[in-house]
């Protein structure tokens, strides 16, 4: 009996056996035609045509390509298809039939890979697609756990030009959590699309791998605390954030995109495929059917990204968070000049709390002061490791705050003008001028940013970044040439307080022409200084720097020569319009020489269209000459 009962139950599991087997290859069967119809309809309704996928995969027109399109994504485990960067079509069905792949567990299923593509599909095709695996991606899962999804919050840090990454600014997403769960947005996900770049890299190879695609970008998600920390404490930026009316679902979207983007390598190009462009692609994942990409072409500035995401109805409004230097700067100027040296001391100090000097000032300046000279212990203890002493003083400084008697509190900064309320990053002038008594029309093109006398709403007192500045002269009887090839030309006016005694200095590089030897020649030229600056009124700057210049001119006896020399002036902003005066020279090794005298008013006439006047007169060894010149400028992106 027992013998028979073993019989029957080999038999059973025999049974059992061939049914399952029989059972997986009848359901394998099953998903492939499945696949294969998902396929034909998918080629059917032409999906790869629409602009959602296209969004997905980072197509653009390419005329170069079979296809009319090529991805941006410069990295292969981005795609399914052999010719998938080029090809919208062969990684459509190359994707179709990675999601129904039987062979592959875990992390490393397409499923799990391509979370977007995959509800994409499925949402186009939902009858269709019935019979997918079943895969558990738990990384994924984990991952969303605790990145948010219900908000996204366009974050803008203000210009820092003593960083050569940032001088044009920066953008990044935020994705914050809704009010209902009550988190702050320090607890909130910063989405940052950057350049992987090497500790050994000093700015000289940062700006030419940056310019020539040699770093990779990736899609980094972190804490935003971490950006306030970079940006507005260590970097002493001012950010702006704009939140987005995103809703959940596409906010959702774009998440999903990001894990499919996660660890992926683009190609970094500082002045196109940057920070700002890859986020206005994350923002048509989001949204499909606008447009923020196709407009930009040899260049792309943070800032006019900003416009392009305003001009598409996103922005719902605007928040300003003053960095920690605004702050105190704003504080100090509250405090009487003949105390604000209390600052400083008090910081190193606190015994001076108990001078008799001290306790005779008016009870409510004490507390502004205490308040200030705690705020720039704070500052200047930024990032590094809290010693005994600053613990002791930060502890004295907070005690005497607590107990100080006077109520009045002193305001936080004016919010300054919205950056994207400022004239466009691009600009064409027509000038007319006369030169050594000969007159002349000129064509100036910039590719970017701003200078001194531009209009300065939305933009930093004293700063003038341009680069790609070309001019293009026709002198009465002569034939058109080359007049100024600017590569680079950056300069920063950042006046010394009494809490901060930053140094200003200059950069600029190109071609240009200088009178040698009673001969016009085009000469290619470095050039750089560092010195001071002051405010010693509201909007006026005076400034002097020590400089040097390399200059290779055939018009020396030796092609190659450097001088040195000083560049001094004025800078006076008014309601709607900036004047300067400029004294400057330089002396050459032979012993020749330049000394300049300009001044210059630049009246805005609108956002984005201004007339300026300038005047200069030059002296040189063997002949002085003078300038005149009118344009009108008019700014575009």
């Amino acid at each position: 009996m027992l013998k028979l009962s073993c019989v029957l139950c080999s038999q059973f599991f025999i049974f059992v056996g061939v049914f399952f087997a029989f059972y997986s290859s009848s359901v394998a069967a099953s998903s492939t035609e499945e696949m294969m119809h998902v396929q034909d309809i998918a080629q059917q309704e032409k999906l790869w045509e629409h602009i959602e996928w296209h969004d997905l995969l980072h197509y653009e027109l390419n005329s170069g390509s079979a296809s009319g399109y090529e991805s941006e994504v410069d990295d292969l485990r981005f795609f399914n298809a052999d010719d998938g960067k080029h090809n919208p079509e062969s990684e459509l069905l190359a994707t179709i039939t990675s999601f129904y792949m039987a062979n592959v567990d875990g992390e490393q299923h397409p499923q799990c890979k391509f979370i977007a593509r995959l509800k994409w599909l499925q949402a186009q095709l939902p009858s269709e697609i019935t019979q997918l695996p079943v895969v558990t991606c738990f990384d994924y899962k984990e991952w969303r756990a605790v990145v948010p999804d219900y908000k996204v919050t366009l974050i803008f840090p203000a210009y820092h030009l003593n960083s050569p990454s940032s001088m044009f600014g920066h953008t990044l997403l935020r994705l914050d959590k809704s009010k209902a769960e009550n988190s702050s947005d320090w607890l909130s996900m910063a989405v940052n699309f950057g350049a992987n770049v090497s500790n050994q890299d000093n700015s000289l190879f940062f700006a030419f791998k940056g310019l020539s695609g040699g770093y990779p970008g990736f899609f980094i998600v972190e804490p935003y605390f971490n950006k306030i920390k970079e940006y507005n404490q260590k970097e002493k930026r001012d950010i702006w954030e704009y939140p987005l009316n995103l809703s959940p679902e596409e906010t959702s979207r774009m998440v999903e995109h990001l894990w499919e983007l996660k660890n992926i390598e683009f190609d970094y190009y500082f002045f196109d495929e940057n920070c700002s462009y890859r986020l206005l692609e994350l923002l048509e994942v989001a949204r499909p059917g606008i447009d923020l990409t196709s407009e930009y072409g040899l260049s792309v500035i943070p800032v006019d990204t900003i416009r392009s995401i305003k001009n598409a109805g996103l922005i719902q409004s605007s928040h300003y968070r003053p960095s920690q230097v605004t702050v105190l700067e704003n504080l100090a100027e509250q405090i009487d000049l003949k105390y604000q040296h209390y600052i400083k001391n008090l910081s190193s100090d606190p015994s001076l709390l108990n001078t008799d000097e001290f306790k005779k000032i008016p009870e409510s300046d004490k507390k502004i002061i205490i308040s200030t000279a705690y705020k720039y212990l704070r500052y200047l203890t930024t990032g590094e490791e809290r010693d005994g002493k600053s613990a002791a003083t930060s502890y004295q400084l907070l005690s005497a705050l607590s107990e100080s008697s006077s109520k009045e509190t002193r305001g936080l900064p004016v919010q300054p003008s919205r950056p994207e309320n400022g004239h466009y990053s691009k600009r064409v002038s027509f000038n007319m001028g006369r030169e050594n008594k000969l007159n002349y029309a000129e064509l100036d093109l910039r590719l970017a940013f701003h200078s001194f006398e531009d209009n300065e709403e939305g933009f930093l007192q004293g700063a003038q970044i341009n680069m790609g500045n070309l001019q293009l002269r026709a002198v009465e009887g002569e034939s058109v040439k080359l007049q100024r090839l600017d590569v680079i030309d950056i300069f920063s006016l950042t006046p010394r307080t009494e809490l901060f005694d930053p140094l200003s200095w200059k950069v600029y590089t190109g071609l240009e022409r200088q009178l040698t030897n009673n001969k016009d020649r085009l000469v290619a030229h470095v050039t750089g200084g560092a010195g001071v600056a002051y405010e010693p009124l509201n909007s006026m700057l005076i400034y002097g720097l020590l400089t040097a210049r390399f200059e290779r001119n055939k018009g020396f006896e030796r092609t190659l020569e450097y001088a040195i020399g000083i560049n001094s002036g004025l800078l006076y902003y008014f309601d709607r319009s900036t004047a300067r005066i400029e004294l400057s020279g330089e002396e050459f090794r032979n012993n020749e020489y330049r000394h300049r005298a300009i001044y210059t008013h630049n009246f805005a006439l609108s956002q984005n269209d201004s007339i300026k006047l300038s005047a200069t007169r030059e002296q040189q060894e063997s002949i002085n000459f003078s300038e005149f010149n009118l344009a009108y400028q008019h700014y575009f992106f």
